[in-house]
């Protein structure tokens, strides 16, 4: 058997049911604790708890994983991708050779489907992450190298807006100044 996420998953859900299956029987939890337990309302642990009763373990199986999806590709498609960037397009980023797949091959996939494809195939690689905006900035070592003033307006009272200016110390963060101007 295959071991993908959504099939280890679905054994964990089957191993849960069945703790709280035998707790409910026990009669150590109501019909509402174990549905909370196990996430879902009373009647759908209802439903778990006839088909396990009729099929036993299997009846909790999913059965949409045992199927492909509707809109999956085929595999001689995705072959034909691979070999179609492999032959002739060797070198090109995604967006180029997406650009040159919808107009000479008039493929019908999306931008990202083609992205992805070729990434798994290990044709092009990922982009690397892009750095954050604000980098964090190590504080000045002395006190008064750097101040900051920085203002704010507000509405301090009752229909009167006022900017509270503030001068402090990158160091320290010690309070130099702070004044309220109308």
């Amino acid at each position: 058997m295959k071991l993908n996420r959504s099939t280890v998953l679905q054994e964990i859900r089957r191993m849960k049911f069945e703790e709280v299956y035998e707790l409910r029987n026990e009669g150590r939890l109501t019909v509402e604790e174990a549905a909370k337990m196990l996430c879902m309302s009373e009647r759908n642990l209802r439903r778990h708890i006839e088909r396990y009763q009729e099929e036993g373990l299997d009846g909790l199986n999913d059965k949409r994983l045992a199927y492909a999806a509707h809109n999956a590709a085929p595999v001689d498609e995705v072959f034909a991708l691979a070999e179609l960037y492999s032959n002739r397009y060797q070198g090109y980023s995604s967006a180029h050779f997406y650009d040159k797949y919808k107009q000479y091959h008039l493929g019908k996939r999306s931008y990202n489907w083609v992205r992805l494809t070729l990434q798994k195939q290990g044709l092009v690689s990922k982009c690397k992450k892009k750095g954050t905006h604000l980098r964090k900035r190590p504080r000045q070592p002395m006190p008064g190298m750097m101040l900051h003033q920085d203002a704010s307006t507000h509405q301090w009272i009752d229909n009167v807006y006022w900017d509270l200016v503030v001068t402090m110390d990158d160091a320290t963060s010690e309070l130099y100044s702070a004044f309220f101007v109308e």
